[in-house]
């Protein structure tokens, strides 16, 4: 979705012809929904439609379009044993030559799904911080990173907003009820202030912290001396993409976490079986 974004800002009325594919309406077992769409260039193509023999044939009927110089086209697909697909399904596909009334229509259609996004905060850099920026920054979310410690970033992911500043508590208190925060911090003390924090919120969606059942236990004793009620310690996930994977390389973590909150924190469209 991001890339999709990208393409359309860059393109022009002068730039090489781009095609859109998109799924006007989906009914039954499809797998995209209606208004998922992909741009296609000459030699490139940025987003899906779901794969498969559909989007191949699609990807080709639009370059054949493009070729031509036609404008549109349409057509409805059973994914069936006529598209080597067996999902049940059927897909309604307009393909279209790109132009500035249409850009900006995708264009609007995408910024109304980012509005949606919800916000996560990461707090935290060092090796596990940047595996999860990595594997986060193509999700559909909005990721602020936050650390005091210039260094420690490394490259940042495109569309990851980098708060260098210690002043969590301030950053705490800005993001909107529903939000999530996920906290691995260097300092155990610094972990426990803010995890406690977010949990006296109780309006996030996701408190995620980064540790063992042991510094878990440690935590929840703190947290009951200062008087947190226990439906919001039981609120607290630790350890954090605890699917019964004990690997500690932070590439596998960050895996195992995105997953996690793709189950966990994340919306999804409505799907029709």
């Amino acid at each position: 979705m991001k890339e999709l974004s990208t393409r359309l800002s860059d393109w022009h009325r002068d730039a090489a012809p781009v095609a859109c594919v998109q799924v006007v309406e989906a009914r039954g077992s499809t797998p995209r929904e209606s208004g998922a769409f992909m741009l296609i260039g000459e030699h490139w193509q940025a987003g899906t439609i779901g794969g498969g023999c559909l989007e191949w044939d699609c990807v080709h009927r639009a370059r054949t379009l493009l070729d031509a110089g036609d404008a549109e086209w349409t057509h409805s697909f059973v994914l069936g044993p006529e598209t080597g697909q067996c999902c049940g399904g059927r897909v309604d596909v307009r393909i279209s030559r790109l132009d500035a009334a249409l850009a900006i229509r995708l264009q609007q259609h995408l910024a109304g799904q980012e509005q949606a996004w919800p916000v996560l905060v990461l707090f935290g850099a060092g090796h596990v911080g940047r595996a999860l920026a990595r594997a986060l920054s193509p999700l559909p979310l909005r990721l602020i990173w936050v650390d005091p410690r210039p260094e420690e970033f490394g490259a940042v992911p495109e569309g990851v907003e980098v708060r260098m500043t210690g002043a969590w508590e301030q950053v705490l208190a800005e993001i909107p009820a529903g939000s999530g925060v996920l906290v691995l911090t260097p300092n155990h003390s610094l972990d426990a202030l803010i995890v406690a924090a977010a949990l006296e919120r109780g309006d996030l969606s996701y408190v995620g912290l980064i540790g063992s059942r042991t510094k878990r236990r440690r935590f929840e004793a703190g947290f009951r001396e200062i008087g947190l009620p226990e439906e919001r310690i039981a609120a607290l996930i630790c350890p954090i993409g605890d699917r019964g994977v004990r690997d500690k390389r932070p590439e596998i973590i960050a895996a195992l976490v995105a997953a996690e909150l793709i189950e966990r924190f994340l919306p999804h469209p409505q799907q029709v079986a």
